[in-house]
């Protein structure tokens, strides 16, 4: 694994947590599996100790448990939590988007979403599934952001953390990867235009394909 810069600043813990986040969620750190922080250092090039706060930080998320003397053992949500976290993000996501849209969003916001779009994108077309994850995060909390409700995007930040999508690298095997992530831009276009219709329903489209297409 290398350690992407996501287009923001973040210190180096917060760039490894972001990193071993995306790499459970997406499904590059297996569930079941241990994973020791030396081991883990080794393939960022970086020291272990970052690496295994960073893996406490996961810990108190609930995505890796303790596993004494070994490391850290990646958790595996049942099917039925998966179910629940998808209809709690739809529950809360997609009416906030279509307020977002009937309520208008600031130009230069949208202008900064832009590039985490591209990213998105850019990391379905170059099969790199932990970028991909880790953006797709960044770009919807940033955008939740603009409702002016920190509790909200805290909720949120918790589902999608405890979220799996293990489908992604078949997706992207097969370059089917590409056409979903083209949604972000599609989901700016459409809050550009003020198009609340428009952007629920492309939202709602957006999460059932967490426990669809993405789900593995």
């Amino acid at each position: 694994m290398v350690l992407p810069s996501f287009g923001v600043p973040r210190n180096l813990r917060e760039r490894i947590t972001e990193t071993l986040r995306a790499a459970v969620i997406s499904g590059e750190l297996r569930p079941g599996a241990v994973h020791s922080a030396p081991h883990l250092a080794a393939q960022f090039g970086v020291s272990a100790t970052p690496v295994r706060e960073a893996m406490l930080d996961l810990v108190k998320e609930g995505l890796v448990d303790t596993v004494r003397n070994k490391g850290f053992r990646v958790t595996e949500p049942s099917e039925k939590d998966l179910d629940d976290l998808s209809e709690l993000r739809a529950l809360i996501e997609v009416p906030t988007v279509r307020r977002l849209a009937e309520t208008g969003v600031d130009p230069q916001v949208l202008a900064r979403l832009r590039p985490l779009a591209a990213g998105i994108e850019r990391a379905a077309v170059e099969h790199d599934l932990i970028a991909h994850v880790a953006t797709d995060m960044q770009f919807h909390l940033m955008l939740l952001a603009e409702a002016g409700n920190p509790q909200l995007v805290e909720v949120v930040r918790s589902l999608r953390a405890r979220s799996r999508i293990y489908g992604l690298r078949r997706l992207a095997e097969r370059e089917e990867l590409v056409p979903s992530s083209a949604e972000h831009a599609q989901l700016l276009d459409l809050l550009e235009a003020r198009d609340a219709d428009g952007a629920q329903a492309l939202m709602d489209r957006h999460i059932r394909h967490v426990r669809g297409i993405w789900a593995g």
